[in-house]
């Protein structure tokens, strides 16, 4: 089976992290991809987890950036589930 270039880009540090991480594994950059790519042909699907955290969104952490403020400025109240 004849090999293919396939080119793509990275942040530097990100390209850095991963070749000492490979590098720890006994692997190359390419070997790491191509078993990711055997994984990915194999199972069709991406062989870990893709996720965002549905919390971490910027209308929830806009909330709990008024609620300190507010807690900050004197404005906040103890919660009533908040024991002694």
């Amino acid at each position: 089976m004849a090999s293919v270039n396939v080119n793509f880009r990275l942040d530097q540090d990100v390209k850095e992290s991963m070749e000492k991480a490979c590098n720890d594994m006994g692997l190359t950059m390419s070997a790491a991809f191509t078993i990711f790519a055997k994984t990915v042909a194999r199972e069709r699907r991406i062989p870990f987890a893709v996720t965002a955290d549905p919390f971490i969104q910027d209308s929830n952490m806009d909330f709990i950036r008024r609620g300190v403020a507010a807690l900050d400025a004197g404005k906040g109240s103890e919660h009533e589930l908040i024991e002694d």
